[in-house]
This record gives C-alpha cells, sequence and structure tokens, in this order.
C-alpha cells in the first residue's frame, strides 16, 4: 500500500519508532510495519566499532611525531545517543544527518586531547617508548570522560600501534644510536682486547712464578745437598780427627809400651849382668877345678864324656897312649 513500509533491523542495531513525536517501540533487532509520512525510525548501532586514526603531536623538547592507532568503541545506551544525535532515517533509507559519521570523530578527538596531554610530559626518546604507558593513560582518561558518557559510548580498547618522529629527526637519532652501538662496539673490542692482554700478562705472571718457584727449588735443593756435603765432610774430618787421635793414642801407647819393654829388657838385663857380675866374682875366688865340678852338675852323660876327652886333649902332652874300647865308643854314640 501507499505510504506503508516495512524495516527488518539487524540484532546490532537499536530501532526506535517515533509518531507524532512520541516513541511507540524500540528495540536490537526489531522487525515492523510502519506508515513513513507519519513515522520516524531511528537506527543506532551498537555493535563494536573500530575506528583508526592518526595524528601529529609536539613532545615537551619541542620535537614533532605522529601517533598512529586505532580505537574500538561501541554504543552502550542507544538511546542516550540518539537523544544528542540525530539517528534517525530518509525516506530513502540512509541517515537524515551527518551525525552518525560525526560520532566516530568526537572519540577520536577524545583520544587526541589526552595523547596530547600525555605527550607534553615526555621528550622525544621516551615518547618513542612509551607506547603502552599512552594506552593505559588514554584508556583511563577516555573513561572517565563526562562526554564520552553522555554520548553513550563504551570504550573498548585503545591501541598505539606506532609513534614515529620526522624524518630527519629519525635519521638524526638512528645516527646517534648507530654512533652509540659502533661506540659501545670499540669498547666491546676495547674490553675483549684488555681482557686478552689481562690473561696474557696472567699467563706471563704464572710462567714467571712458575719459574720463579722452580728456581727456588732447585736453589733449596742445591742448598740441602750442600749442607748434606758439608755435613758428611765435618763427619768425615770429625772421624779422621778421631781416627788420627785414635792412631796418635796407639802409637803414644805403643811407644810407651816400647819404652816400658826396653826399660825391662835394660833392667832385666842389667840384673842379669850383676848377678852374673856377682857370679863371677864369686867364682873368681874358687879353684877352676871345683868351678868345672860344679858346672858338671846335672850334665847328661853324653856332655861328661865331652868334658873328660877335652880334659884329655888338654893333657895330650902328658899321655902316652889312650886306648878306647869299642863298648866305650858305641856307649858314647848311643848317649848322642
Amino acid at each position: 500500500m501507499l505510504g506503508y513500509r516495512f524495516l527488518k533491523a539487524q540484532p546490532t542495531q537499536y530501532v526506535i519508532k517515533f509518531r507524532n513525536g512520541r516513541p511507540q517501540r524500540e528495540g536490537a533487532g526489531l522487525s515492523m510495519l510502519y506508515f513513513a509520512p507519519t513515522t520516524t525510525l531511528v537506527v543506532v548501532p551498537t555493535g563494536s566499532i573500530n575506528e583508526p586514526f592518526i595524528f601529529q603531536e609536539v613532545t615537551a623538547d619541542y620535537q614533532e611525531v605522529t601517533i598512529q592507532g586505532q580505537i574500538t568503541y561501541r554504543v552502550a545506551n542507544p538511546g542516550q545517543t540518539a537523544a544528542l544525535l540525530n539517528f534517525a532515517l530518509d525516506a530513502k533509507g540512509g541517515y537524515a544527518s551527518e551525525d552518525p559519521g560525526k560520532l566516530s570523530q568526537r572519540l577520536i578527538d577524545q583520544v587526541r586531547v589526552a595523547m596530547r596531554a600525555e605527550l607534553q610530559g615526555l621528550v622525544l626518546q621516551e615518547a618513542l617508548t612509551s607506547g603502552d604507558r599512552l594506552v593505559g593513560k588514554v584508556s583511563d582518561v577516555l573513561r572517565a570522560a563526562p562526554t564520552i558518557e553522555a554520548l553513550g559510548l563504551e570504550v573498548l580498547g585503545l591501541s598505539v600501534l606506532a609513534v614515529k618522529p620526522k624524518p630527519e629527526t629519525a635519521r638524526a637519532l638512528e645516527a646517534g644510536a648507530r654512533e652509540e652501538l659502533l661506540r659501545r662496539a670499540d669498547e666491546a673490542i676495547y674490553a675483549r682486547r684488555n681482557a686478552a692482554v689481562e690473561q696474557e700478562r696472567a699467563i706471563k705472571e704464572n710462567e714467571l712464578n712458575t719459574e720463579i718457584a722452580v728456581e727456588n727449588k732447585k736453589r733449596q735443593i742445591a742448598d740441602a745437598q750442600m749442607d748434606a756435603e758439608r755435613a758428611l765432610r765435618e763427619r768425615q774430618r770429625q772421624i779422621e780427627e778421631e781416627d788420627m787421635a785414635g792412631k796418635i793414642t796407639i802409637e803414644e801407647r805403643r811407644r810407651q809400651l816400647v819404652g816400658l819393654s826396653v826399660a825391662n829388657a835394660r833392667e832385666e838385663a842389667d840384673a842379669k849382668a850383676y848377678g852374673i857380675n856377682t857370679m863371677m866374682k864369686a867364682f873368681a875366688a874358687s879353684d877352676a877345678g871345683v868351678l868345672k865340678a860344679l858346672a858338671s852338675v846335672g850334665m847328661e852323660p853324653g856332655q861328661l864324656m865331652a868334658l873328660a876327652f877335652r880334659d884329655l886333649a888338654d893333657n895330650a902332652t902328658k899321655i902316652g897312649q889312650l886306648n878306647v874300647s869299642p863298648d866305650l865308643l858305641r856307649e858314647m854314640m848311643a848317649a848322642r
């Protein structure tokens, strides 16, 4: 029929039906037949929306940076949103105003304001590495922002994809970072060489200490050998002195013994001479025959025969003839 139309909304669309300026029906995902000349339909999307953003801001040290990211939000209170913005449909089924397209921009403006407030407290190098910090701070600011609450919006998520400086600033930072890396590399090389020199010096010191210890040990051994040889020589000298003293003592004793022997022999000879002299003096006054007789006392028969023949020989001039019988000669031979 003329003037009647049918609407079938999606589950993520909140529909409010106005008639004669008063809400007649509202809800998410409604389907209805309405009379277009007297009915106004307001459709507010309630699904999550991802809106990218990119803008430039200035840091505390007056360096310009570009912030790129995205924000995810949804309409949490469609009635409140529809009361502030025009989400009414026109005769062709599209939005009758540009307010639905401005909703995301208003939210991005709030993000920019919060980002600017945070970046003004950071220098360039801090800002380039503060993505997570910006996300946390700005998210807290957005949740507490009265404008967003008045629009009936709920921020589901915020992410900062990049914080970039100007190209010439980036090249300067890269040069500084490159020089810093080169300096660190030089320091690492120097440290490695220094460590190698220190290790080489430690090795040389250990070798010298080892050689010194070996020489000291050799010297100790040599000193010990010299002491042992000195002690051995001293002991040999003492032994030789003891041997010499012993030999001197033996020679002295031998000399004393010889002297005693000579003295004893002299005394014995003197005693014998004295005895002989005394006997000779005693025999000098005696008769020769008596002496012979005394000398023949205790002689053997053969000796007596010899003395007898000697007497015969002494008186041979006085003996005319001497006869010796065979028996006598036999006795004389047997006496031998």
